[in-house]
């Protein structure tokens, strides 16, 4: 199963109603980890050691600095940016069909858009 940390400005509503219905998913939020205001590559850099898949909202700046890593050569285990504005169970949705269907590593480097 996929690991995932929230961005700090992702959507709560999001977060609750992916633990409703999987409630064994592996996620955190950044304010969990001790990363409340941090930087992206600072986010970025920790899911990298975490192995953990960065869901977020922003698409002006952490999509930059995702791809700047894997430019890099540096480690980069996902990133999937997630539309506002699409209703909320159809997010759930796809978040939970990637993580059920795909590999920790299957992620790597690359920028995924949701909704698919």
């Amino acid at each position: 199963m996929l690991r995932l940390i929230a961005d700090e400005d992702f959507s709560n509503k999001v977060l609750k109603g992916l633990l409703e219905r999987e409630s064994i998913l592996d996620i955190v939020r950044v304010q969990d980890v001790g990363l409340l205001g941090a930087d992206d590559p600072s986010i970025l850099e920790w899911a990298a050691q975490e192995g953990r898949i960065v869901l977020t909202h922003d698409k002006r700046t952490m999509i930059g600095f995702a791809y700047g890593r894997a430019r890099a050569n540096q480690p980069m285990p996902g990133v999937f940016v997630v539309k506002r504005s699409m209703e909320i169970k159809g997010l759930i949705n796809d978040i939970l069909m990637l993580v059920g269907a795909s590999f920790p590593n299957e992620f790597e480097g690359q920028v995924w858009y949701i909704p698919l």
